[in-house]
C-alpha cells in the first residue's frame, strides 16, 4: 500500500508541475475548476445524492466558482474571511463529534469549503506561483511529517472516533518540519521569522482542521474514501481536503500583507 501511495504521488507530483509551470498559465483557473468540480461531485455523494443529484450540485459549485473569479476579484478577502470564519466554526465542531446535518445544510458546507478554496489557488497562483508551492508545501510537510512520526512514536490520539491514525505525536512531527520551513523561507525572503512563523504554523494548523472535517462527512456517510480516482489515496476530497481549508487562510495572510500587488 505504502508503494503505491508513493508512485501515485510522484505521478501527481509530475502533473502538478506540468500544470503550473508548462501549460499557459491562463488555463490554470480551468484545470483548478475541474479539479473542484471533481471534488463538488464527491462532496454530493458524501450527502447521499443521486448520480443526477451530484452533477446538479457540481455544476452549481462551477458556476460559483466562475461568478466568484469573473467578478469577485476586489472582494477576495472577504471570500476568504468567511471560508476561515467556517474552519473556526469546523474545528469547535470537532469536539461535539458525532454531528448531523441535513442535505441542505451540507451542500451550504460544501461551497464554503470548494469556491473559497479555488479562489484561494488561483489567486496565490496569479500572484506569484512560489506563494503557492510555498502553501502546498506547508501542506505537504504537516502530512509527511504527521504520517511518519505516527508511524514511528504514535501513542496519543488527536481525533480516536474521527481519525483513528492521527496522534498527537504525529502533529507535533509535521509542526517541526513546517518549523524548519518557516525558517529557511524567513532567511530567504528577508521577512521577520516572528510573523513567518506563527503564519505557517496557522496554515498547518487549520489543513488538520480540513483533513479532519471531511473525515467527519466521511463518518457520517459511512464509507472510508471520497472515490477511488488516485490509487491508494481514494478521491479528490481524499487529497485536497487539506488544502481546501489551509489556501484562503493563506491567501488571506498574503492579501493582508499586500505581497499580490
Amino acid at each position: 500500500m505504502l508503494r503505491q501511495r508513493i508512485l501515485t504521488a510522484i505521478v501527481a507530483l509530475a502533473l502538478l508541475a506540468i500544470v503550473l509551470f508548462v501549460i499557459p498559465p491562463q488555463f490554470l483557473p480551468l484545470i483548478i475548476g475541474a479539479l473542484m468540480i471533481g471534488a463538488a461531485w464527491e462532496w454530493g455523494g458524501l450527502l447521499g445524492m443521486t448520480r443526477q443529484g451530484k452533477a446538479g450540485y457540481a455544476a452549481a459549485i462551477a458556476i460559483l466558482m466562475a461568478i466568484c473569479w469573473l467578478f469577485g476579484r476586489a472582494e477576495v478577502a472577504e471570500l476568504f474571511s468567511l471560508a476561515i470564519a467556517w474552519w473556526i466554526l469546523a474545528f469547535v465542531g470537532l469536539f461535539f463529534y458525532p454531528l448531523k446535518f441535513s442535505r441542505v445544510a451540507g451542500m451550504c458546507v460544501g461551497g464554503l469549503v470548494i469556491v473559497p478554496a479555488f479562489v484561494a489557488i488561483a489567486y496565490l497562483f496569479e500572484a506569484d506561483v512560489a506563494l503557492l508551492i510555498g502553501c502546498f508545501l506547508i501542506v505537504w510537510l504537516t502530512d509527511l511529517g504527521g504520517y511518519f512520526a505516527g508511524k514511528a512514536f504514535g501513542r496519543v490520539k488527536l481525533a480516536a472516533s474521527i481519525s483513528p491514525g492521527k496522534t498527537w505525536e504525529g502533529v507535533l512531527g509535521g509542526m517541526i518540519l513546517v518549523v524548519g520551513l518557516a525558517l529557511a523561507a524567513a532567511s530567504y525572503t528577508g521577512y521577520s521569522a516572528a510573523i513567518v512563523l506563527p503564519f505557517f504554523l496557522g496554515t498547518a494548523s487549520i489543513s488538520i482542521v480540513g483533513d479532519l472535517t471531511v473525515s467527519v462527512f466521511k463518518r457520517i456517510a459511512g464509507v472510508k474514501d471520497s472515490g477511488t480516482l488516485f490509487p491508494g489515496h481514494g478521491g479528490v476530497l481524499d487529497r485536497i481536503d487539506s488544502i481546501m481549508a489551509a489556501t484562503p487562510f493563506f491567501a488571506l495572510g498574503i492579501s493582508w500583507a499586500g505581497i499580490a500587488g
